[in-house]
């Protein structure tokens, strides 16, 4: 996992509408990453709807907030458009993002194994340097204490 100090990765995501982005292109504003497992499913739901009910304070802030998952940019479409989200969602399909950040790892649900996305936040300064991550997220309360980390840079 990215630690304290490194450079944002240089990864290509696609948007809703399937566009790509380069991750980087935000380097000259803090930016506020968070990778979540799986669009429209109830932690993930609640996760992106508190980032969104404070987007106006991180927009004052000058902060975007992009969240990552695997889903198809279709997907990820209908689930903003469901849930009135305003955070930036963005697809990482082929998982260039997710080993980048190295938020890729080994899982256990019923005593069953899989590969999947450990929940995580990431806060970038303007320079495009880690600040500070989040791993292992609680949703709970999240979107709260990451503005706040916004605040204190």
């Amino acid at each position: 996992m990215l630690e304290q100090g490194d450079a944002i990765p240089a990864v290509t995501l696609k948007d809703v509408q399937g566009v790509d982005f380069a991750l980087d292109h935000y380097r000259g504003e803090p930016l506020v990453v968070y990778f979540y497992p799986k669009a429209d499913t109830p932690g993930c739901t609640n996760e992106a709807r508190d980032f969104t009910a404070l987007a106006d304070d991180y927009a004052a802030a000058g902060v975007p907030v992009i969240g990552i998952s695997k889903d198809k940019p279709a997907k990820l479409k209908k689930f903003s458009e469901k849930y009135g989200l305003s955070v930036i969602l963005a697809s990482d399909e082929p998982g260039e993002a997710c080993a980048a950040f190295g938020i890729w790892v080994e899982k256990s649900l019923y005593g069953r194994k899989y590969m999947g996305i450990e929940r995580s936040t990431f806060l970038f300064d303007a320079q495009g340097m880690l600040q500070r991550v989040w791993p292992k997220v609680k949703v709970k309360g999240h979107a709260a204490e990451v503005l706040e980390a916004v605040r204190a840079l």
